[in-house]
Formats: structure tokens, sequence, C-alpha cells
């Protein structure tokens, strides 16, 4: 080719050199194609592995080295408190647990690792100096959030907190737009439902460990309707009060209502004082009468007993047994009163007297 280009005398359009107007004027020399095309070849053969030699082996070894730095970016690390979301060109696949872990690198996928294990908290109803920064006492009401209407037609304003963390990172980050207002949302609407169908004074003394409960399972059922990856970890009530405007006759009632319980709690500890010791005297009434009863009975027994022995001993020997029967007598007879005996039959010289009372008494003070 070059050898057919110096044939049309150095020119690619077959012009004498002199020039092409034939006037005899050397011209500028058109470029040589196929030098520059052979030019490029060259170059280009250069960067071709099958052609490294000398100072381009310092440019392979850079490649490699670069190709293994960008290999080892994907490996990562998930803290335990973390949960790792992976990210293909910008679309969730999967997530992650904590440990070292691998992706491909970027520009194919990334990583994000939110904190599961730190617990979020939402005000409603109020609003701490914390937040709001204003209001002395630290707090600030929120009446729109805070104001319900209970079941008996009552308004109560309900202060309350909910406690929550991430349960799955790839819902949380991706299911939902607003996590924080999507939980104040569902907690709102849950605690307006459980006071919908409350009285107001459970709510106001023993009932809010039920409402708190209640509101828990609704707030969570709501957001697993969401997908929205959030664990619902206490509701918290932080005040339940009747309105500022009759707040005051509220506490009249509630002071009413404490006087009586307190009467009815002393009514029944008089009456658990009184009423087993009035048991007890009746239980030992009764015992004594059964006791009684069997001392009776058993003595009318034993009377009948030695009458029937006495009895058959008269049918065998009626002299004897009158005769007994008659000195038993006079001995119980005769046992209390003074006696005298007088002997009718006495000899002369023997004085037929005998003072009995006088002897007793002389033996009682001998």
């Amino acid at each position: 080719m070059v050898d057919d280009f110096k044939s049309r005398g150095g020119s690619p359009w077959g012009s004498p050199p002199g020039g092409g107007n034939g006037s005899g004027r050397k011209g500028p020399t058109p470029p040589d194609i196929d030098e520059i095309i052979r030019t490029a070849q060259e170059k280009i053969k250069k960067f071709m592995p099958g052609n490294f030699q000398g100072g381009n082996k310092p440019i392979l070894f850079g490649l490699i080295v670069l190709l293994i730095v960008w290999a080892l970016s994907g490996l990562y690390r998930v803290l335990p408190d973390e949960q790792g979301v992976v990210l293909r060109f910008g679309k969730f696949t999967s997530t992650t647990q904590p440990g070292l872990n691998y992706h491909i690198p970027f520009p194919i996928e990334s990583v994000l690792t939110p904190k599961v294990t730190k617990v979020n908290r939402i005000d409603i109803g109020f609003r701490s100096e914390r937040d709001s920064g204003f209001s002395s006492s630290g707090v600030a009401d929120v009446p729109e959030e805070s104001l319900m209407l209970t079941g008996d037609e009552n308004i109560v304003n309900i202060d309350f907190s909910v406690f929550w963390v991430i349960k799955d990172a790839g819902n949380f980050l991706f299911k939902i737009q607003d996590p924080e207002g999507t939980v104040k949302a569902a907690a709102e609407t849950a605690m307006r439902e459980v006071i919908a169908r409350s009285d107001i004074q459970p709510i106001l003394t023993e009932g809010r460990s039920v409402i708190e409960t209640d509101t828990q399972e609704i707030i969570q059922k709501i957001l697993d309707e969401y997908t929205s990856g959030i664990q619902i970890t206490q509701v918290q009530t932080q005040k339940a009060d009747p309105p500022d405007q009759v707040i005051d006759a509220f506490r009249d009632v509630q002071a009413a209502r404490a006087d009586m319980e307190r009467s009815k709690n002393e009514a029944e500890a008089y009456a658990n004082d009184v009423i087993p010791r009035a048991r007890g005297e009746a239980q030992k009434i009764l015992q004594a009468a059964e006791a009684y009863k069997k001392e009776v009975v058993a003595k009318a027994e034993g009377e009948a007993s030695r009458f029937l022995a006495i009895y058959n001993e008269y049918k065998n020997a009626k002299s004897v047994t009158q005769e007994r029967m008659y000195l038993e007598t006079m001995e119980k007879v005769l046992a209390d009163i003074d006696k005298v005996i007088i002997e009718k039959n006495a000899g002369s010289g023997v004085v037929p007297y005998l003072p009995l009372p006088e002897l007793q008494k002389k033996k009682a003070i001998n």
C-alpha cells in the first residue's frame, strides 16, 4: 500500500507532487492514514496482557491490587445492637445478623446498619421539656391529643408514652415512610378505642394497667398489619385526670369515695374481729351444754342402775334391804344436826347421856 502510495507521487488522490492544479507549485502534504492506524495499533498492543514487557508490568500489578481491594471492601461488621440491611442497586434484598458478613462491593451492593436494640420513646398528649424546650414545669400539655371521650360519656385528659424497638430492619426502612409518625398515629387510635369502651372511674383509679395492656396489643396489631418491623415494648400512662375545668369537683368525689372505702374497711375489720369471737363464745356454750347433757344423762343412768340393783336386792331380802335403806336415810338426815344419845336401859352408876356435839368440838380443837 505504501509503494502504491509512492507510485502515485505521494498523494492518496493520485495528483502529481507539484500540485493538483498543474501549476508546478508544491502544496502541503496530506496525512498518511495508514501510518496513523499503525501507530494506534501499536499503542493498543502495549496494554494487552500478551504484550506486557518491561515498564508495562507495574500497571497490571496495580490493576490486580485494585481488584483485590475492591473485592475485600465487601466485608463489613454488624454490631450486636445492629441489624444489617443489604441493598442491591438501591433495592432491599436481605437482612444480616450481628457478626462479620460480606456483600458485593459498591456500586453493586451497599449495607445499612440501623440500631435495633435502642428503645425509642414517643409521648402522646404532652411534650416534655427535652422535646419542646418550653413550659417551666418541664411538661407542656397537648389537648388535641390528650382529651378523649370515655364509654360513659365523660371526658378524660390522659397523657401516655409508647416505647418501641426495631424488630425487622428491612421492613422498618422500606415498608413505612415515617416510622415515628406511624407509631404515634397507631398509639393515639388504639388509646381512643380503649378509652371509648371504658368508664371514667377505672381509668382514674385501678384500671390503668388494663388500659395499658389493651392499648399495647392494639398498637402492635396495627403495626403488624403495616409490616412495619416495629415491636412495642411498653405503654406507660403518665397522667389520667378529668379536664382542668372540672377537676376540683372530681377530686371532691374521689375524696368522698375514699372516705366511703375507709369506713367500709373499718366496718369489715370490726366484723372480722367480733364475728369470730361471737362464734367462739357460741361454740363454747354449745360444748358446755353438751358436757352438761352427758353428765346429767350419765347421772340419771347411774341412779337408774343403782335403783334397779337395790330393787333386785329388795326382792331377795326385803327386811334386810328395808333396814339398810332406813339406816342410810337416817344417816343422811342426821348428818348435819346436833345429836344427843341417851341409853334408857343403862345400868345404875352410868350416866345415860352421850353429848356427841361436845365431843366433836373437843376433837376438832385438839
